[in-house]
């Protein structure tokens, strides 16, 4: 081939690659364009204030398209089908508890979109901003707001499968104390201190007395819901197969999704409800699988997230294996109520 020949072939290269490269940008500015189009016959949403004190409400990432898509918004939570009022406070996971919320968003970057964990004020306003290492998973707040905690995926990026790697933390919201990594607590397995380079955190619920939480331990294949201890810096193993706990308001029960074998490996759990005191386990009425950490409304009713045709809607159901699944609110996820 000679020189000239050689030249042209590099010249009609290019124009291709910029020509792939013009389509790739508008592309992303076309599909970015929709994302903000609000689309027929979904729920009305109008911009404003959005309190973590306000009575009777409940506070949620809004996932339907338009202009308020990701931002938290707020409807009363005896109507959360009406309308909603959208902040615009932009999350990817949120919840909050007596005036403070933590809200896990991304970083967009050049290269890769980075993740960080921000603590909110009771309007919003951010009060403090850590690094969070992976893709935002879970997240939560004490009762009485001193506490937040947040899941990561560090590896992997589904909880159905074995590959996959988490790092949960924990900060103290008065103090700014961050425990990056439950990993740094000790390990009570069996009555005995436990050493295992596989084990994995993730879900962390809080008790009310600003001492004790619930987790999801994973070691060696199984998963153990395990009970910690913020002072003594430890967590025992309390139960198995349990994933993503939620703690009761009155502290007796635990809500989580459980692995159910015959199940298909992408979908393999059903929700239950575990009695700490006589560790009974009841099945919950949901057929579906659940892949959400529930959120108590009440000590009588739990509120999950499923796939829905914006991304994910909410349904309730009665905790003691009653009813039937209920759906309350489309395009909705990472609900927390208020007041």
């Amino acid at each position: 081939m000679t020189l000239r020949n050689r030249i042209l072939v590099l010249a009609c290269a290019l124009v291709v690659l910029a020509g792939v490269a013009v389509a790739s940008v508008l592309h992303a500015s076309a599909r970015a364009d929709r994302r903000n189009q609000a689309r027929p016959g979904g729920p009305r949403i109008t911009a404003g204030p959005v309190s973590l004190t306000a009575s009777r409400l409940m506070v949620f990432r809004n996932m339907a398209w338009g202009p308020h898509r990701d931002e938290l918004a707020s409807v009363p939570a005896s109507d959360p089908s009406s309308p909603r009022v959208a902040s615009k406070v932009k999350c990817l996971r949120f919840y909050a508890a007596s005036g403070t919320g933590v809200c896990l968003r991304a970083k967009r970057g050049a290269v890769q979109d980075t993740y960080q964990a921000v603590v909110l004020d009771a309007g919003l306003r951010e009060r403090a901003r850590y690094d969070v290492p992976g893709i935002p998973s879970r997240a939560r707040v004490s009762p009485s707001g001193r506490y937040a905690a947040w899941t990561a995926f560090v590896g992997g990026d589904s909880y159905a499968g074995t590959n996959f790697s988490t790092r949960a933390a924990i900060v103290d919201t008065h103090t700014g104390r961050l425990t990056s990594s439950l990993e740094a607590y000790r390990v009570v397995k069996g009555g005995r201190t436990y050493h295992a380079a596989d084990v994995n955190f993730w879900g962390v619920t809080f008790a009310s007395d600003d001492r004790t939480f619930y987790a999801t331990m994973a070691t060696h294949g199984s998963a153990y819901l395990v009970r910690g201890d913020l002072r003594a810096r430890t967590v025992t193993t309390v139960h198995t197969n349990v994933e993503c706990p939620s703690l009761s308001p009155d502290g007796t029960r635990v809500a989580y999704k459980k692995r159910v074998k015959g199940l298909p490996a992408d979908a393999p759990w059903h929700l239950y409800v575990l009695d700490l005191r006589t560790g009974h386990e009841t099945a919950l009425s949901e057929p579906r699988s659940v892949d959400d950490q529930a959120v108590w409304h009440d000590d009588r009713t739990l509120t999950y997230a499923l796939p829905g045709d914006y991304g994910a809607d909410l349904y309730t159901i009665p905790a003691d294996g009653t009813g039937t699944p209920r759906r309350i609110s489309t395009a909705a996820v990472s609900p927390a109520y208020i007041g």
